[in-house]
């Protein structure tokens, strides 16, 4: 059939199973938009409030399922706008594809009206970027953006169409949905070296990331465990990856990681890291980081071996096929007493916890979890209310947790929570922040016009926690520019927006407003007033070493 590029685009989207767009139109993307209204009955295309927020509900989008998630913006500042969305999927790994309009191909260079070299701005955070050069490229150029989207280590795509080529038309032939490359297993002499390394060992200590939420490896990470007598932790991007409650799990390792985690990885013989980058929030001073341990690391991505630390095994390879291969080599193993000095491990985190009355940060979230009951997606903003959502909220089902984990994105929080939740079609809880909420509020828009269904549980200190904290901590106490001091009434604002919303400031408000917000069917605001002081502990300095923990201010 013969098509116009724009028609191609859409029924390219279309063919690749894609369900739900997000995007904010303009003059060189319009003749796509007028395919979307052609198409609407057969793609769903969500109006954000910026392109940014319209990024981060298609990174939401693809977090929450493994699929690609699309985002569609115009030229110029319509495509500059989803910057800091695609490196925020680049940093965490997120299969995105972003399809922006631009000037028509014979003027490009020219400096016309909002034209912008965005291949040229997006080639460090893509994994790869297209200026499509004829209409008949386009449905083949926007299959394979899928493919690189979710092949080997997922990322993100861009695909820059000039508005001359949406117009022009060609024949367009459908096919079936692209796959990702075929997955291979790291070589035999690696996995024999490598199980050889693990079975001298006596106080193994497995350790994941976000690359084994990707690679479906869950039930091969148990097993692989169970055989060897070892505990479990997670970097940030692994959380929700295997149920929180499981016996062996120890929670997110790290700078605000759970003690027992930390410690246990500190003090193992061996660590097995299972597609992670060891970044600087989980070694903290590289020169004293896990000095009597061999590291056995299993990556996809062959950049990451040896990049940020020196492993005794470096395997390249996809995580469940290098772990098939290597679980029948690994004898099962009991270390009665690694397992008692674990033991001992979480007994002392057990007592190091807050055990506060009141409106604390845990305590709110401790209220939380008795709503989500582990199975519903919880996306945040960046920020200590970040890492208590860490460190307190439970999960027994993979990719529930929505985070900016590399970039560290304040105002990720709202779009990626809409997007989950169109994903996932379940209830979604954003849990943000005064100062993250304040750059991303604008999305309660789409999130009212749409009829999602978010409780949003803001915590409200007045200040920029995290780095008051450091301010207090390392810096003498010179708070400045963190206290907000604004006089923003969030929930009449949630309310202008067409939202309800209720202020708390005690555990038995919380639980009355939980309640009320897991009926709504619209998004809910309960602001949660709590302490400017409160910290995010555990703390690794800067510098420091898990020697050097932090478990309490003075301490």
């Amino acid at each position: 059939m013969r098509l116009s590029g724009a028609d191609i685009i859409v029924r390219t989207i279309i063919e690749q199973g894609t369900k739900t767009v997000f995007g904010y139109p303009g003059g060189q993307i319009i003749n796509v938009y007028d395919s979307l209204y052609k198409y609407q009955d057969e793609l769903r295309h969500v109006l954000c409030a910026h392109e940014q927020g319209a990024a981060h509900a298609a990174d939401g989008y693809a977090r929450a399922t493994g699929e690609v998630g699309v985002v569609i913006a115009t030229s110029g500042p319509g495509a500059t706008n989803l910057v800091t969305g695609i490196a925020t999927a680049y940093l965490d790994s997120v299969p995105l594809v972003a399809i922006t309009g631009n000037v028509p191909s014979y003027q490009l260079g020219t400096d016309s009206f909002q034209e912008i070299d965005i291949t040229g701005i997006t080639l460090p955070i893509t994994k790869h970027n297209y200026v499509v050069g004829s209409a008949e490229e386009l449905a083949d150029t926007i299959r394979e953006a899928y493919k690189l989207a979710l092949s080997d280590r997922p990322g993100p795509v861009l695909v820059d169409v000039p508005k001359d080529i949406q117009i022009a038309q060609c024949e367009y032939e459908p096919l079936s949905p692209v796959c990702a490359d075929q997955k291979k297993p790291a070589k035999d002499v690696r996995i024999e070296q490598a199980a050889a390394c693990i079975n001298l060992s006596h106080m193994p200590y497995v350790y994941f990331g976000g690359g084994l939420i990707n690679s479906d490896a869950e039930e091969e990470l148990l097993d692989l465990a169970e055989k060897i007598d070892a505990p479990i932790g997670c970097s940030f991007m692994g959380i929700s990856g295997v149920p929180t409650d499981h016996p062996r799990f120890l929670g997110m390792q790290g700078m605000h990681g759970h003690y027992a985690s930390s410690m246990a990885m500190h003090q193992a013989d061996c660590i097995i890291a299972l597609g992670v980058r060891f970044n600087d929030r989980v070694t903290g001073n590289r020169e004293r980081f896990a000095t009597r341990s061999q590291i056995v690391h299993i990556d996809i991505d062959g950049a990451e071996l040896s990049k940020n630390v020196s492993p005794a095994h470096a395997l390249r390879g996809d995580l469940k096929l290098t772990l098939q291969k290597l679980l029948p080599l690994l004898e099962p193993k009991e270390h009665p007493k690694w397992q008692s000095a674990i033991d001992q491990l979480k007994n002392d985190e057990r007592w190091s916890m807050d055990r506060r009355d009141g409106m604390t940060p845990r305590n709110v979230l401790l209220a939380l979890n008795r709503y989500t009951g582990g199975k519903l997606p919880v996306a945040t903003d960046v920020g200590q209310h970040q890492m208590w959502a860490a460190q307190t909220c439970v999960f027994s089902e993979k990719r529930r947790f929505i985070s900016s984990g590399g970039l560290g994105t304040m105002g990720f929080g709202m779009g990626a929570a809409m997007g989950a939740q169109l994903a996932t079609g379940q209830r979604t809880v954003l849990v943000t922040g005064d100062g993250s909420f304040g750059m991303c509020l604008n999305e309660l828009a789409t999130a009212v016009h749409e009829r999602i269904p978010l409780v949003i549980l803001l915590l409200n200190n007045g200040v920029l926690g995290m780095v008051r904290q450091w301010q207090t901590l390392f810096f003498d106490k010179h708070y400045s520019n963190t206290v907000l001091d604004r006089a923003t009434d969030f929930v009449a604002l949630s309310k202008a927006f067409g939202a309800d919303g209720v202020r708390v400031t005690d555990l038995d408000g919380l639980d009355s407003a939980l309640s009320t917000a897991f009926k709504s069917d619209g998004p809910y605001l309960i602001e949660c007033i709590i302490d400017k002081d409160e910290f995010v502990l555990p703390m690794l300095p800067p510098g420091g070493s898990m020697d050097d923990i932090i478990t309490k201010v003075g301490g």
